[in-house]
């Protein structure tokens, strides 16, 4: 018997909820990307997408439910935090301070320190999970002022400004494409 199966939709690494199939795609949480696991996929013809959050959501039978359709799908998430050589003075303002002074956001400023999925969609839930309990693979600090908070899927992406009090929605999304088509 192989230690690696898919029943239902869900792929188990020795017993272990390590991620899941979608057509001919799979999502597969970062802490199982083992060469072992990474043959089987390859041998099934099944490509993979690594990402952080999909054990524990599993686990808890959240994403299996959203499979069968009995929950609404939750978005990824990504957070931007501006660059180490970006201006110091772009750091820890409001959205109307920055605007103000540089103009609207810019992604060029930013990167991504964190890519994957969470229990949650709720921006505040998302606010203290990357402050109190950062979730496996977070690279930057915590959550605070003038960082981005990304909600996506298939459909698109929306940008939310880490603001004084709360989150601001902005338009990172078409400064983004502009980007890629200059690339």
């Amino acid at each position: 018997m192989s230690n690696i199966q898919i029943k239902k939709g869900c792929i188990y690494y020795y017993g272990n909820p390590a991620g899941y199939v979608k057509e001919q795609n799979t999502v597969v949480d970062i802490m199982f990307q083992k060469e072992e696991l990474k043959q089987w996929l390859s041998e099934k013809n099944l490509s993979a997408t690594w990402t952080d959050g999909v054990f524990e959501r599993l686990f808890r039978g959240e994403k299996l439910a959203e499979l069968n359709g009995e929950i609404k799908p939750l978005k990824k998430v990504r957070i931007w935090q501006l660059k180490a050589n970006s201006d110091f003075a772009l750091r820890f303002i409001s959205l109307e301070e920055s605007q103000k002074k540089f103009g609207e956001p810019r992604i060029e400023n930013y990167e991504t320190v964190y890519d994957g999925e969470l229990a949650t969609n709720d921006l505040e839930g998302i606010y203290t999970k990357f402050n109190i309990d950062h979730p496996y693979g977070y690279e930057g600090h915590s959550l605070s002022m003038s960082d981005v908070v990304e909600l996506y899927d298939d459909e698109g992406s929306v940008f939310h400004y880490v603001d004084q009090f709360g989150f601001k929605g902005i338009g990172f999304k078409q400064l983004k494409q502009d980007m890629q088509i200059k690339m």
